[in-house]
């Protein structure tokens, strides 16, 4: 799972004027917690090493291989080492008690062997301004390093024929990458392609994270963001970019299939197209579990019977295990064209939508992906413009297909 960089703890509004009565014990202790470093040196030498190992290519010699192992893991952690950073100076600046970054090593099953980190909020975020300064600090810093890196890796990448280069991952691209490349890329002719550097593939890696955190929704960093410009208005406007993953990956889907049926390919490729649309439809979820994690739970009361709202079957373990399932049933139905397999897997998506529609993200009244409320001050036009700059670079990044198999 991509880092959700900057997760603050359930909402406790906080007024923006400082009010003369004593304040409540939390507020008043306004000294961090002590570095309790020892698990993230672990979990940050695990994922060198996951990051290192998941981009060793056996085909190639050993120093060669060593070499270009070498160059993603550093450029990649770099990167990431550098949006987590942005997140906790922020905090520290504005003394909002804040973990080191937790890095998630995941060897082999992820193509660059990490799931990125995580950074924990164990205070409420006072004011818009913090807010918006340790939301957009994070990937504003990755992009720093992100952008040089991706333009000098792509100057040193190979052309190669194309056959060569299907035979990989088929990576998305985006108005900043195609810029970058118009820029930087090397001339490829006819018949050719660019097979991307380690530095390059560890820069796009950067802008791929960066892409995902800057979706305008729950507790993402552009979450974050979008509510400190917006205020309580973020929340319809991530209800509406939620739902519009569900849409973008049944677009997707349609697209590829009419481009085939068109060239008389009728339906062949169909598990080609859900896996490469899945994603929209992953992170539509994974939004949906990440917002319930972060709901606050209501205070425990006193009822004359149960109420039947309480037993919803749409359960963090339901949402977690449909949408793993669907998932590994795509990867393996992938090469498959049987419309006896296809339309199962259809069919058991349509039974989790409407589950969805009946107890939770779909609902109208649904808070799944709503952000906690902050203190009400103005930004000012100088972090109102950051604002603007930062989730601006969503339509830069943004990959209808961010990566092709």
């Amino acid at each position: 799972m991509p880092p959700d960089s900057a997760d603050s703890p359930p909402p406790s509004a906080t007024p923006s004027t400082r009010s003369s009565s004593r304040p409540s014990a939390p507020d008043s202790a306004r000294t961090l917690a002590p570095f309790a470093w020892r698990a993230n040196a672990l979990l940050f030498t695990a994922t060198v090493a996951s990051v290192f190992v998941t981009q060793w290519d056996r085909q190639e010699t050993f120093r060669v291989a060593l070499v270009h192992a070498t160059q993603f893991t550093g450029a990649l952690l770099g990167i990431l080492l550098a949006h987590e950073f942005g997140h906790y100076i922020a905090a520290r600046r504005h003394k909002v008690d804040a973990s080191l970054p937790f890095f998630i090593p995941l060897p082999i099953l992820s193509p660059f062997g990490t799931m990125g980190a995580v950074i924990r909020m164990r205070s409420s975020i006072p004011t818009r301004r913090a807010l918006l300064d340790i939301g957009a600090a994070g990937p504003l810093a990755g992009l720093a390093l992100a952008i040089p890196l991706y333009a000098w890796g792509t100057a040193h990448s190979q052309v190669v024929p194309i056959e060569t280069a299907e035979s990989g991952l088929q990576l998305g691209e985006s108005l900043l990458t195609r810029l970058l490349d118009h820029l930087f890329a090397p001339a490829v002719p006819p018949g050719s392609d660019l097979m991307l550097s380690p530095v390059a593939f560890a820069g796009w890696g950067g802008m791929f994270v960066t892409m995902i955190n800057l979706i305008p929704a729950g507790q993402l960093d552009a979450g974050h963001v979008a509510f400190a410009l917006f205020g309580p208005k973020q929340n319809r406007i991530a209800q509406w970019v939620h739902r519009s993953m569900l849409v973008f990956f049944f677009v997707s889907i349609a697209s590829f299939a009419a481009r085939d049926v068109s060239a008389g390919l009728g339906l062949w490729h169909l598990g080609h197209h859900v896996n490469d649309s899945l994603f929209w439809l992953v992170w539509f979820e994974a939004l949906a579990i990440l917002g319930s994690l972060s709901q606050p739970r209501a205070a425990t009361t006193r009822r004359a019977e149960p109420d039947a709202s309480d037993a919803s079957p749409l359960d963090l373990r339901t949402r977690v295990l449909a949408t793993l399932g669907l998932a590994v049933l795509a990867g393996l139905f992938r090469d498959r064209s049987s419309a006896a397999v296809w339309a199962a897997w259809f069919l058991g998506l349509g039974v989790l939508i409407a589950m969805e529609a009946r107890w939770g993200a779909l609902r109208p009244s649904s808070t799944t992906v709503d952000h906690p409320p902050t203190g009400e001050e103005p930004l000012g036009r100088g972090r109102a413009l950051i604002a603007i700059l930062t989730l601006a670079f969503f339509v830069l990044l943004f990959m209808p297909t961010p990566i092709r198999m």
